[in-house]
């Protein structure tokens, strides 16, 4: 884990967002005490830009806005897989709204690909495959083990290159205007979008409240 810092203390977090200043993507995730607890909480933030990749722990830092801040600019396209579960518990928690979404399950449903799930998509672009063990982890219990924290990492370290390559067959099968209308419903309201339940993208989540 010596290169993805786990950021647990408001200086921390304040550096980083100025380190990412002038990011125009970015990508992110959020692990979620969906199995453990009766009021869903996040655990964990995981975000990556082109080439790192840093951990946030939600709740060792006393101040989150300077992330709200980041995610809000609209100059940032922030990369999500299923971003309707992210963003209604970011919402949901911290009141943070997303201007600029590239959400790379949709994506992959509007170019019919035949699996959903982010596992799916990574193996089949670039052959990476996700250890799933802690799926159903309690990301609100600490200390968090370095398999977990490494598990993570892996949700968001290859999602800015996945978003490149589905944004290219996007735009190739003329169907970019689609995704970018679809992308717009998720910032405007996060909380009532409404989609068939796809058991592969619901098997790399969690259950949803």
């Amino acid at each position: 884990m010596a290169d993805t810092p786990l950021i647990a203390d408001d200086r921390s977090l304040a550096r980083l967002m100025d380190q990412l200043r002038g990011e125009t993507c970015l990508a992110l995730d959020t692990e979620a005490s969906s199995f453990h607890r009766y009021h869903e909480r996040i655990g964990l933030v995981q975000l990556s830009n082109r080439t790192d990749t840093w951990l946030v722990d939600p709740l060792a830092v006393q101040d989150m806005a300077p992330l709200g801040r980041m995610l809000a600019d609209e100059h940032v396209e922030v990369v999500v897989h299923d971003a309707d579960y992210d963003l209604r518990l970011l919402k949901r928690m911290y009141g943070y709204r997303v201007h600029h979404v590239f959400d790379t399950l949709i994506a992959a449903e509007l170019l019919n690909e035949p699996e959903l799930s982010l596992a799916a998509l990574l193996k089949k672009y670039f052959g990476v495959v996700l250890d799933k063990r802690y799926q159903k982890a309690d990301w609100c219990k600490r200390p968090l083990t370095p398999g977990m924290l490494e598990y993570a990492a892996m949700d968001t370290r290859h999602l800015i290159a996945l978003r490149d390559r589905l944004a290219e067959q996007l735009h190739q099968r003329d169907r970019w205007s689609w995704a970018e209308e679809e992308f717009g419903l998720l910032t405007e309201v996060p909380s009532t979008r409404k989609r068939p339940p796809n058991p592969a993208s619901s098997a790399s989540k969690g259950p949803r409240p």
